[in-house]
């Protein structure tokens, strides 16, 4: 059989690529990979005219980017095709700042490659238990198109990266929800269509208690719906979502390459768009 071939991932290779995902247990949908090759580009590794890995970037702005879908057929591993992979998005990318969060299995090629742990990602998941009305769910509402300069410009400064085509994205496949003080959005998130159910993210805002109620306010438009949502090393999120029916079932590493993003005001990233996307 003839070595594998690396060619650019294109829409051509979503239908495959829902096999390889479908194969390893990742509950993505057709329209997930979509959504994801729309924003970013990668590679595909193709045997035979058959797809046998993936892996993706996702740009943001010159100095940073995003890796992940990085996946190898069940039966093409061990044979080095996942490093072969790595290593093309690693020469696309240059030397800017690289993050992505590793399983447990990709520790080993990502830490060869010289990238650092700098904290954990946890995944919570279920159908949400019924919730009691709130007076916090009053600082909520859902945003409208005046509202996304100003988004935008909190994103920026909470992640230190420009991500102003994601949340463009975003508002178009979802639904997205703010808290505004004095005229000002202090705080939002997304909310779309992701894997069993819903995603709930990214979510950003100064405090705890305004992540709960943007998190709050998604889930009681969601009724008897499975949510998704990943966030970052926050234990009292993380306990509130637990006591909400959001179990906790995976924990992933954040790592980086590169200088880290410098956030800045008063606001943080509670829980992310995607494991990949960030």
């Amino acid at each position: 059989m003839r070595a594998p071939e690396l060619t650019r991932f294109t829409s051509a290779h979503l239908q495959q690529a829902l096999g390889l995902s479908s194969e390893l247990g990742w509950p993505y949908r057709l329209e997930d990979w979509a959504f994801a090759q729309g924003l970013g580009e990668g590679w595909a590794l193709e045997q035979a005219g058959r797809l046998i890995g993936t892996a993706m970037r996702w740009q943001y702005g010159h100095a940073f980017a995003t890796l992940g879908m990085i996946i190898v057929a069940n039966a093409s591993q061990g044979r080095g095709y996942g490093a072969r992979l790595f290593d093309a998005l690693l020469d696309d990318a240059g030397p800017q700042t690289l993050l992505l969060n590793s399983t447990r299995e990709g520790l080993g090629l990502y830490s060869r490659c010289g990238f650092l742990p700098i904290g954990e990602v946890y995944q919570h998941q279920g159908v949400p238990t019924p919730g009691l009305s709130s007076p916090e769910l009053g600082w909520v509402r859902a945003a409208g198109v005046c509202d996304l300069p100003m988004i935008d410009k909190l994103d920026s400064e909470t992640v230190g990266m420009p991500r102003g085509r994601l949340l463009q994205r975003l508002a178009q496949a979802g639904r997205l929800s703010v808290i505004v003080r004095n005229g000002v959005v202090t705080g939002y998130a997304a909310c779309r269509r992701f894997g069993r159910g819903h995603v709930i993210g990214p979510v950003v805002a100064e405090d705890v208690t305004h992540a709960q109620a943007l998190i709050e306010d998604a889930i009681s438009k969601l009724p008897d719906t499975f949510i998704r949502v990943d966030i970052s090393t926050t234990p009292d999120l993380g306990s509130w979502l637990e006591t909400r029916g959001l179990k906790r079932v995976d924990t992933v590493t954040a790592m980086v390459r590169g200088a880290p993003p410098q956030p800045s005001g008063n606001a943080r990233l509670f829980a992310l768009c995607s494991q990949s996307l960030g």
